[in-house]
């Protein structure tokens, strides 16, 4: 393994842990849109508020992580691909920035009418920002970011395989939310709310498992590099997704919400990893190899040394927030 491919893999590290934990943050936008009314959808929406809460701000560190290790590791690809993809990737922060607002000023609404209008908000932008990304994923993979920066700033990310990459973004992170949301809403004493979350969840994981199947017919077609890694090294990371993926769905059938969670993780994390392994050796798909965006060799070194102080400095501490919010005393601190 080259220096290259091993800051590569640890900045791809960090794409894998926001679509996980970040993923079922902004997940939990759709649970709030479709709750029903002020009274309906109460419940929800304060086990919304109780579950993300603690953490909401905190999954960010993952995306402040990738964007420093690219631009700091592969400076001149990630201006390219900042250059081409401007749009969705300031759609996806403005999408963070008004969730993020709103998810506070609802709290201290002085009126219905303005909690109503700043849940909205929190929900509606839940949904735009993994949709962005997802087509900013979808951009690079299908080969659509050239390496000289002159990319069709429209036609680079408003395609077959973008689209399709922002559908499945939005709908793995709702399902994500669903197995965690439905696993809290046991853990705090609400059984007819787990039971209500537990129909929903199994709705969004079908709908998400079709989605993708169908979005392999024209990915064949927009994106053969990426298709390619698919169906050879990638193999075996797409089997055990699906896999994990079928596992999930029996286990929220069955209202084992607990273990739910943690094969609901293993699904979305190998198909995020088996997209990375796909398109190796590529860094910008068929225009840049990483080893060829690379940045010198001391910068390398020290973004290791950096990675390495992060595992022993802010991934323990992170492991502790988690914790924290899945222990009874939280709980009963909320209740």
């Amino acid at each position: 393994m080259t220096l290259a491919v091993a800051v590569a893999a640890a900045l791809f590290v960090g794409v894998v842990a926001y679509a996980l934990f970040g993923g079922a943050d902004f997940g939990s936008g759709f649970y709030d849109l479709t709750a029903g009314g002020a009274r309906t959808g109460a419940a929800l929406r304060t086990l919304i508020d109780h579950s993300i809460g603690p953490v909401w701000e905190a999954n960010h560190v993952w995306l402040i992580y990738v964007l420093v290790m690219w631009w700091t590791g592969f400076p001149e690809s990630f201006a390219t691909a900042m250059s081409t993809l401007i749009l969705p990737m300031l759609f996806a922060l403005a999408g963070i920035v008004l969730r993020g607002a709103a998810f506070a000023f609802r709290k201290y609404a002085e009126t219905l009418s303005q909690a109503r209008l700043f849940g909205a908000v929190f929900a509606g932008s839940s949904l735009i920002a993994p949709f962005f990304f997802g087509t900013v994923a979808g951009a690079i993979a299908s080969g659509r970011v050239p390496a000289d920066g002159t990319g069709d700033r429209i036609g680079s990310w408003v395609n077959p395989t973008s689209l399709f990459g922002g559908l499945i973004a939005v709908g793995t992170c709702a399902f994500l939310a669903g197995c965690f949301l439905c696993a809290d809403a046991e853990r705090t004493g609400q059984p007819r709310l787990a039971g209500q979350l537990r129909t929903r969840t199994l709705g969004v994981g079908v709908a998400t498992g079709v989605l993708v199947f169908v979005a392999l017919v024209p990915l064949r077609r927009d994106a053969p590099t990426l298709t390619e890694g698919l169906e050879t090294q990638a193999a075996p990371l797409i089997v055990l997704s699906g896999i994990a993926g079928v596992a999930t769905l029996v286990l929220v059938y069955l209202r084992r919400f607990a273990v739910a969670r943690v094969s609901a993780l293993v699904a979305v994390a190998a198909v995020i990893s088996g997209w990375g392994v796909a398109q190796y050796p590529w860094l910008l798909v068929d225009e840049v190899t990483i080893n060829d965006a690379a940045g010198a060799d001391t910068t390398l070194r020290a973004l290791l040394v950096t990675v390495a102080l992060a595992v022993v400095l802010v991934v323990p501490a992170m492991a502790y927030l988690f914790r924290l919010t899945q222990t009874d005393a939280w709980s009963r601190n909320d209740a």
